[in-house]
């Protein structure tokens, strides 16, 4: 089975990262995505994210009624901060009968260079790139990934936090099991 990973912190889950996802499932040959929920990402600062398990307990409510799209909580069980490296070397030797590959956004593409290992993912792992608003799709590495003309959304997990934190309204921003579960719970209004 081919299966794609999307790798994320996933703070929250929004419409933008379903359609993404969606959108990769009917214009490759992947047969299903797993939505990475990652713990700790080494660039990022992990006091500003909610608590991993309400992230991916969001993550699922979101593809419940997909059997195509499944949160995967794999990195949980990894070391911190996780490294899509080590992910895939972990996925690899449990999964021997998957194809792995990546979906990820030109953004991250253009920071590629600085992951861990990045010399063994690009030469192992098929990459699916979609395009970001500001980030060229350049040519890097000598890698020969895939361009994706995903619909662009101007949507992000970051501007959702604030609208929230505002008390503005979310609604269309997040599938409405996601947005009920945050409003229930009174996440990111600290």
């Amino acid at each position: 089975m081919k299966i794609g990973l999307f790798f994320g912190s996933f703070n929250p889950i929004h419409t933008g990262h379903l359609i993404i996802a969606n959108h990769v499932l009917n214009e490759t040959g992947l047969d299903k995505i797993w939505l990475v929920v990652s713990p700790q990402n080494p660039f990022k600062v992990s006091a500003s994210l909610l608590n991993e398990y309400n992230r991916l307990h969001l993550a699922r409510l979101a593809t419940e009624d997909d059997n195509r799209i499944k949160a995967s909580e794999i990195e949980f069980k990894l070391p911190r901060p996780s490294y899509t490296a080590d992910t895939l070397a972990y996925l690899t030797e449990k999964y021997p009968r998957h194809e792995f590959a990546i979906i990820m956004g030109s953004d991250s593409y253009q920071n590629l260079h600085k992951w861990k290992n990045y010399e063994v993912i690009i030469k192992n792992f098929p990459l699916y790139i979609y395009k970001r608003e500001g980030f060229e799709i350049k040519p890097l590495l000598k890698t020969h990934p895939v361009i994706l003309n995903a619909p662009l959304l101007q949507i992000s997990s970051t501007g959702i936090r604030e609208l929230i934190k505002n008390g503005k309204s979310v609604r269309y921003m997040l599938p409405e099991k996601v947005r009920d579960e945050i409003e229930q719970n009174r996440y990111y209004k600290k």
